[in-house]
């Protein structure tokens, strides 16, 4: 009789498990290059006929991937408590499964084995074959630039490459992206064209730097042809350039921009520091006045386009004299829009061997500084909008007012115009809106 109940038990657990149906939520953390490779994670898992959700907030999957950042201290520190998060939630029985994917785990992949044993299996950042393999689904080729999308329907990012050539002292990318790697043309127009008939409007091309593309398979910069292809597929809106490096910069980029109503003119551009010591300590590979130079040369060629660009505080050997040379080039040049990090000490880059002699309180008070300068710049330029109608893309609706932005604003990073209306607006769509208000790093304005 006990023979027969424990059978009748195994048989009843082994076919509550036949049923069962996996969900794979994926948590994406860091750049958005880490969010496509998240987008093809959930595509090839759905072709697999397995249920794959971003950020779930149901909280009913029984799987979780985490797709982590390595880039600095505070992505790292992000992403391990997350790690642990979840696999708490594993110990208490409310998941199945804890995988790991990304930089941190490419980077550190031994090292997080030995910490956090509970974790399933960790996975490098060019291993989504085991993953899926791991996940009970096949990798399939034919899916290339298919993707299960984590954006709103109609805006996407189109990575352009993977890896990165520079050697810039206090990044750690090439350690856990490998070299550059140009995806061909052809693929890339293919898979704009399949994000077109999907909804899309804006394509926001991404890559560690867009610059390079081309030199690794066409022997040459092809950014410039890239863009004149991508800008004749029918549909799209907008396209918008991220993370262009100065050095070197292929100006022709500047004239397809003009040439083509629906490229942005809008150009995000790292330039880092404007100390030409710092500069040279970080292997940037340019000077300050050659960028000062570049600037003008865009502006020359489109006065109106807008110009991000990030910043670094706290660099080896940096002094008060360096920030108030970038505090003077940034009132100069007057970016439209600046992002800032404080310097994070990474093992493996060349900035290792320097000595890390700025306290993280003063790195903190320098970025602070500086984005006191550009937030008194990035004011002034919002009110020269106030009167002036601009095309604008609908992001979403909150708190009764709809949210959008116009060709000179990314999302996530930059403006966002506040919108009443009286009409429903749709979202995804464009509208004209004229400006009423300017604030920091807002705009507000009426539909008209």
């Amino acid at each position: 009789m006990l023979f027969f109940i424990r059978q009748l038990y195994l048989w009843s657990y082994m076919r509550t498990k036949a049923i069962h149906k996996d969900k794979v939520n994926i948590i994406t953390l860091g750049c958005s290059k880490n969010l496509v490779d998240s987008e093809v994670l959930s595509g090839q898992l759905k072709a697999n006929h397995i249920d794959a959700v971003h950020e779930n907030k149901k909280l009913d999957h029984n799987i979780v991937v985490i797709n982590t950042c390595g880039f600095i201290g505070r992505a790292k520190e992000e992403s391990i408590n997350t790690i642990l998060e979840n696999v708490e939630l594993k110990r208490k029985g409310k998941l199945e499964k804890v995988y790991v994917t990304g930089c941190l785990s490419e980077r550190y992949k031994q090292n997080l084995e030995e910490e956090i044993p509970e974790v399933d299996a960790f996975f490098g950042t060019f291993e989504l074959p085991a993953l899926l393999n791991r996940l009970n689904a096949d990798y399939k080729s034919e899916l290339l630039g298919e993707r299960g999308l984590a954006t709103p329907s109609h805006y996407a990012f189109l990575k352009i490459s993977e890896g990165c050539n520079r050697t810039c002292a206090f990044c750690a990318i090439p350690l856990m992206r490998g070299n550059h790697v140009s995806r061909p043309i052809e693929q890339l127009v293919d898979e704009a064209k399949r994000l077109v008939d999907n909804g899309v409007q804006e394509i926001m091309l991404i890559a560690q730097e867009l610059t390079y593309y081309g030199l690794d398979i066409y022997k040459r910069r092809e950014l410039p042809v890239l863009m004149d292809k991508l800008a004749q597929v029918k549909g799209l809106e907008w396209i918008r350039l991220h993370y262009a490096y100065p050095s070197k910069f292929p100006i022709e980029i500047i004239d397809v921009m003009k040439a083509h109503d629906n490229i942005c003119n809008y150009l995000d551009m790292p330039v880092q520091h404007a100390s030409n010591k710092i500069l040279q300590a970080m292997r940037r590979q340019i000077t300050r006045e050659e960028t000062e130079e570049l600037i003008a040369s865009i502006r020359q060629r489109i006065p109106e386009i807008c110009l991000r660009t990030t910043l670094i505080a706290g660099f080896p050997g940096e002094t008060q004299d360096d920030v108030e040379e970038l505090k003077t080039f940034l009132q100069k040049v007057r970016f439209d829009r600046v992002g800032i990090f404080t310097y994070s000490h990474e093992e493996q880059t060349g900035a290792y061997n320097y000595v890390d002699d700025v306290r993280e309180e003063v790195k903190e008070a320098r970025a602070e500084e500086i984005m006191e300068v550009q937030q008194e710049i990035s004011l002034e330029k919002n009110r020269e909008k106030i009167g002036k109608v601009f095309k604008v893309l609908i992001d979403r609706k909150e708190a009764g007012k709809y949210l959008g932005r116009t060709e000179y604003d990314s999302v996530e990073v930059d403006n966002e115009v506040i919108i009443s209306s009286n009409q429903p607006l749709t979202i995804g769509k464009f509208v004209k809106v004229k400006i009423t208000e300017a604030y920091d790093y807002d705009l507000a304005g009426e539909v008209i």
